[in-house]
Order: structure tokens, then C-alpha cells, then sequence
């Protein structure tokens, strides 16, 4: 019964990575939703959060890192610790980019970040310290990378045709909603962990969950660096 839980974890972590081509960087804006940003002339405080919110309850690459964050972590205060370290890097260069205007080649960012999902997995299955015989710091990681994820965001929003009034407001509003969406998908995230941990088969089952995690991050990776030659 473990067993195929297990199983069942892992195929849907591939599939979120591998069967969504269409939204492979998992920043991409939609349709309606960009033409609600690029028509709106204002301060627009709570269509902004909501689209923030949504972003980040829809992005997978996001959700995959947090949860191998969060996946070994037993205690509220390591989690709350470790969430804030990505919550700052998420934030900085989400406002920095879109406001400071600082521009990066959005393929690169995404491979990053598709990197970072494959250095937490393996980080948890302790690869670092049984194949190099080190281990690196892993809430200056988890800063770096979220630094990282923040840009990813910023890439997309600076392809729009963003109106300078009331600019800053809207940004810090969505920057806001990223982060109750980040709440909201890291308290299902970490209800569903717990009930997973009662198991006795749970540290058995998570090297292979992390490896499925392992495989997306590099997937993703993939996706973007073939990405930035064809383009």
C-alpha cells in the first residue's frame, strides 16, 4: 500500500515537470492574464495579489524546490527559517527586476531554477556528502536559488508592457500575493507530509521521491537549455 503511494508521488512530480510543455518554465503568463496587466493604468491592489497568489499555486518549479526543502524538516522553526531565506531571494530580485530594471536572458534563469530543484533532491538523498564528502551550506543555498526564482518571475513580467503609474504599488501587491499563495500551497504541501511521515515506510519511499524530484529539476533544465539555442 506504501508502496504505490509512493509510486503514485513520483509520477505525479514527473508529470508536473514533463507533461506541461506548453508552460515548461512554469513563469509564463497567460493569455488573460497578460492582457489584464498591460491594459490596467493604475494601482490595482487586489487583482495584482490575486494574480501573485495564483503564480505561485501554479508554479510547479517553485512548489518542487519548497517541497524538497521542506521535506526533511521536522520542526516549525526550521521550516519558517527556511521558507523566509527563499521568501527575502524571492522578493529581492522580483522587485529589483521589474523595478530596478535589471534584465537577464530568461532561459539561463530557468535552467538555474530547474537546477535548483535537482540540487535540493539531491542534497536530501545526502549525494554531497557521499560522493564528494562535503556538505554545503543549505539556507545560503536555499537564499541563492530563491534569488533565482524571484528573476525567473521578473523575466516574464518585463516582457509586458507595463504602466508606470501605480507600477510600483501593483508589484509590491503581487509580490504580496506570491507569498500567500507560497503559504497556502507549503501548508497542503506540509499536511500532506505529515500524514506521509506516520507511515513507517516514509524514509524507505524517500529516495525515490527525491529521485523523481532529481529527474524533473534536470528535465527542466534540459527544456530550457535546448530553449536557449533554438532561440
Amino acid at each position: 500500500m506504501l508502496s504505490r503511494a509512493a509510486v503514485c508521488i513520483a509520477i505525479v512530480i514527473i508529470a508536473a515537470g514533463c507533461l506541461c510543455p506548453g508552460s515548461a518554465s512554469a513563469h509564463n503568463v497567460s493569455k488573460r492574464d497578460a492582457s489584464f496587466v498591460q491594459a490596467n493604468k493604475g494601482a490595482a491592489i487586489a487583482p495584482f495579489v490575486y494574480l501573485g497568489a495564483k503564480h505561485m499555486v501554479t508554479g510547479y518549479d517553485h512548489l518542487a524546490f519548497l517541497v524538497g526543502v521542506i521535506f526533511f524538516l521536522y520542526k516549525m522553526k526550521d521550516i519558517v527559517a527556511y521558507v523566509s531565506l527563499f521568501t527575502i531571494g524571492h522578493s529581492i530580485t522580483l522587485l529589483a527586476g521589474v523595478l530596478g530594471g535589471i534584465h537577464a536572458n530568461p532561459y539561463v534563469i530557468d535552467a538555474i531554477i530547474g537546477l535548483s530543484v535537482a540540487y535540493k533532491a539531491f542534497d536530501n538523498m545526502d549525494g554531497f556528502k557521499r560522493l564528494f564528502g562535503f556538505q554545503p551550506n543549505t539556507k545560503i543555498a536555499v537564499l541563492v536559488f530563491g534569488l533565482f526564482h524571484g528573476f525567473g518571475l521578473a523575466t516574464k513580467l518585463q516582457e509586458l508592457d507595463l504602466a508606470r503609474n501605480g507600477l510600483v504599488t501593483n508589484i509590491v501587491s503581487f509580490n504580496v500575493g506570491v507569498e500567500i499563495g507560497q503559504v497556502l500551497a507549503l501548508t497542503a504541501v506540509l499536511i500532506a507530509l505529515s500524514l506521509w511521515r506516520t507511515r513507517s515506510g516514509f524514509l524507505r519511499h524517500a529516495f525515490a521521491t527525491n529521485t523523481a524530484l532529481m529527474v524533473v529539476g534536470f528535465v527542466l533544465v534540459g527544456y530550457q537549455v535546448a530553449g536557449y539555442f533554438v532561440a
